[in-house]
């Protein structure tokens, strides 16, 4: 259990002395830009499993790449449903006259290997808005009886996955999917970051209090706008914009693992009253 609004993080490049308790600071970034965070020993963070699955089962947008395979248009490529299953493979829904479907049909066997990669974009603006990557290798096959007219269920097995996302770049193995479970808060968080974002920004920039010297600055005119960019049940990541231009992200964790919204917003407002304090 950690403190109210203990950080955990503040990733940067630039360092941090005097941030708050249980702060970590780094100069690494990906090569997308994001900040990316050192020092996770000792931090509740969600597995790669999770996170893989959790890409999985929320609305970010994916394509379905088949060697070999071109379409005419791109949105022919991304499926408009999918789900893993308890082992661990993903079931994609798709129109029964897709190209991907009469590839799959048409195939024998499992001689047919596609690759699922899901994008993960922020809900809300903020710079490096990439927020990850997940991707599923694996043979492609055509599941008779699961999906309605004039659609076509395909199971796409599980050999090979990986996730490159704020938390780094990690591979998965395909039995770790069995047994993960994806984030309670999958459903609502883009809703979750854009309310935050839209109607509390103000309580969103009272966190930098929590950073130490590093949320401090005396420059005349300085301003430091806070973005909530991600959020799952053991906490919030908030890119704090400084002047519009340079920017780093803190992690705050909540005092317990949230399992529904209504546990959610009482960890927000034990956070915003540590922030006030």
């Amino acid at each position: 259990m950690s403190r109210p609004g203990n950080t955990t993080h503040v990733t940067d490049s630039t360092d941090s002395d005097g941030a708050h308790e249980g702060a970590v600071t780094t100069e690494g970034r990906s090569d997308r830009g994001q900040p990316r965070p050192s020092g996770l020993e000792n931090t509740r963070m969600p597995s790669a499993a999770e996170r893989t699955r959790t890409l999985v089962q929320s609305t970010c947008s994916a394509a379905l790449l088949v060697p070999g395979l071109s379409v005419p248009h791109p949105d022919q490529l991304m499926p408009d449903s999918r789900s893993m299953g308890p082992e661990g493979d993903v079931f994609l829904g798709l129109p029964a006259d897709s190209p991907v479907v009469r590839a799959a049909t048409h195939a024998r066997g499992d001689e047919l290997t596609a690759v699922l990669e899901i994008t993960d974009v922020a809900p809300v603006s903020v710079p490096h808005r990439i927020r990850g990557r997940a991707r599923i290798a694996g043979p492609l096959t055509v599941v008779p009886g699961l999906a309605e007219p004039g659609r076509t269920m395909l199971r796409l097995e599980t050999c090979e996955a990986s996730v490159d996302d704020l938390w780094g770049f990690e591979e998965v193995e395909p039995e770790a999917l069995c047994d993960a479970v994806a984030d309670p808060l999958v459903a609502h968080e883009a809703e979750l970051l854009q309310h935050l974002h839209a109607a509390h920004s103000e309580r969103m920039a009272t966190l930098s209090a929590l950073l130490g010297d590093r949320g401090e600055c005396g420059c005349a005119g300085h301003r430091l706008d806070a973005v909530p960019v991600a959020l799952d049940r053991f906490g919030l990541r908030v890119r704090f914009l400084e002047d519009g231009s340079a920017c780093f992200d803190a992690r705050f964790e909540f005092p317990d693992p949230v399992r529904d919204v209504g546990e959610l917003r009482r960890a927000m407002h034990t956070l915003f009253e540590a922030a006030s304090c």
